[in-house]
């Protein structure tokens, strides 16, 4: 159940929430990567069971996000570098949101950084949404979360990213 406000009874007026904010440090995360090559992850916000996800993306120069389906509305900022596909380049600084069941491929020539919101997670050819993959260097864990990292997201760090349709 979401958080309610709670009205001060003498006054009237609105209280905060206490804890009804959630602060993030990206800067303090890990990029994992993900299941496609130059592209990693970091997860600012998720909810599995409405397939919600708000998160960071790094696009390596170079870096092609496949062919893939909207099963919602998705919004993206570019903050660094510049995303391309067939309608346009959307650069540092550029918003640019995409239809429910609209498809399309993204690439980046220059490298970028976004921040994407996902109502639902993409469908790709093999795979829905994002999902962390194996280091090339063994089959042990991801690099772990920087120190100071939250220990509610350290849990949520450590498990690889799934999503369900």
């Amino acid at each position: 159940m979401p958080a309610v406000a709670k009205i001060k009874p003498k006054t009237g007026r609105m209280q905060p929430t206490l804890g009804g904010s959630v602060y993030v440090a990206p800067g303090r995360m890990t990029w994992a990567p993900t299941q496609f090559e130059k592209i990693s992850i970091k997860v600012l916000y998720e909810d599995k069971a409405k397939g919600e996800m708000t998160c960071l993306l790094r696009l390596d120069p170079g870096a092609q996000l496949p062919m893939h389906v909207h099963a919602d509305l998705e919004q993206s900022c570019v903050i660094a570098g510049s995303i391309t596909d067939h309608d346009g380049t959307a650069q540092a600084g550029d918003y640019v949101w995409r239809k429910a069941g609209s498809a399309h491929e993204n690439r980046s020539d220059t490298g970028a950084v976004i921040l994407a919101i996902y109502r639902k997670p993409n469908i790709f050819q093999r795979s829905t949404g994002f999902n962390s993959r194996p280091s090339k260097r063994g089959s042990g864990p991801i690099k772990g979360p920087n120190p100071g990292t939250p220990p509610d997201q350290l849990e949520r760090l450590s498990r690889p990213l799934r999503h369900q349709a």
